[in-house]
């Protein structure tokens, strides 16, 4: 097992360890019963890895002695709202739970967003475990503290940072995974040797067939390179300030995507599109080589993810939808933008007709 030590505020309450491993899932139980003390846990799951983990992880709680109990609500971006914070909240209050309590977040990254906005709120906070099961949560969204639900009006405008007491990485969860969300996990990692890493980029570009098949030894190289890249940014910038913004490469335009196809576009398509978007702004403005365009579109492509926008979604209801961004400021809307990969920056007041255009062209 590996481990990563996330160093917030030079202050050891809010500070944690990423554990990285496979087949650690009793290891996970133990850790949590020794290094995470609490009267009472409570493992929140969505319905599907319920039946696949959650069962059996809470029954493995209890046959250590603790008092561990399960909630679940339905998978999908779909719950990622508001009602579903309320749900969870009132049967937490059914089963007892109160200041003492532990929540442990189980699933991928719409359980993980959705039980750390319930952490962070439920009787002014709880502590809270990340054990995430999917790729795009093991590389990205576990990591962080970034919390949140959905709203009418866009993706994660309701939220809070507020950070985990440990996450937990098992690479077995990916198992039983399926292609398209192992997929979506793929825009992470390349979106992280596209900001950070140009040297795990020609890695990904060199062995990426490897990858989605799953190598062992390639898996735990890159999952554990994407964590440290993620802890560095977030020791720096914990609350999206300044630095961390760079992690949102392709997530501007990958928000507005998913959300204006109603999430039928799921986060990876969406983040892939983005970053594809991205890469042709920068080239167009002049600051990305057309070469560096072509590597980035290849290696999309070759994760199995798209880099065409479909033809049924209108450029204006797109840029309608990023005025809607979360991150803007005034009528700016802020885009990650390239010089070349391994170096992002951001860049706000970018012609509208240049961004309709790009969205024109990867229609065709």
């Amino acid at each position: 097992m590996r481990t990563i030590k996330v160093n917030l505020n030079k202050k050891y309450s809010s500070s944690y360890e990423i554990r990285i491993g496979k087949n650690i899932f009793d290891r996970i139980v133990l850790l949590i019963a020794k290094d995470h003390k609490a009267g009472h846990y409570v493992v929140i799951t969505d319905d599907c890895v319920g039946d696949l983990y959650g069962k059996k992880f809470a029954t493995a709680l209890q046959d250590i002695g603790l008092n561990a109990s399960l909630i679940d609500f339905s998978a999908g971006e779909s719950s990622k709202n508001i009602k579903t914070v309320l749900n969870i909240a009132g049967k937490l209050m059914e089963s007892g739970a109160d200041r003492g309590t532990c929540l442990i977040a189980l699933g991928g990254g719409v359980v993980g967003d959705v039980a750390g906005f319930v952490a962070s709120v439920f009787m002014r906070s709880v502590p809270y475990v990340q054990i995430p099961t999917t790729l795009v949560a093991q590389v990205d969204s576990s990591i962080g503290g970034k919390t949140g639900v959905d709203f009418y009006f866009g993706k994660n405008l309701l939220g809070t940072f507020y950070q985990p007491c440990a996450v937990y990485v098992d690479l077995s969860f990916l198992e039983t995974l399926p292609e398209k969300e192992f997929n979506n996990g793929l825009a992470e990692i390349i979106k992280y040797g596209i900001i950070d890493d140009e040297k795990m980029f020609r890695i990904l570009e060199d062995n990426i067939a490897a990858l989605k098949s799953k190598d062992a030894k390639l898996m735990l190289n890159i999952v554990e390179n994407c964590c440290r890249i993620k802890k560095s940014v977030v020791e720096i910038d914990e609350k999206e300030q300044g630095l961390r913004r760079i992690l949102n490469f392709g997530h501007t335009l990958g928000h507005a995507l998913e959300a204006i196809s109603k999430f039928t576009i799921t986060h990876g398509e969406g983040v892939a599109m983005g970053m594809t978007a991205a890469a042709l702004i920068s080239q167009k403005m002049g600051y990305l080589k057309n070469r560096e365009t072509e590597r980035i579109e290849s290696l999309i492509s070759k994760a199995g993810l798209p880099v065409k926008i479909p033809q049924s979604l209108n450029a204006e209801n797109i840029i309608a939808q990023l005025r809607k961004d979360k991150k803007k400021k005034g009528d700016i809307i802020n885009f990650v933008l390239l010089k070349k990969i391994g170096m992002p920056f951001i860049m706000g007041n970018i012609e509208h007709k240049l961004i309709a255009a790009v969205i024109e062209e990867m229609k065709k």
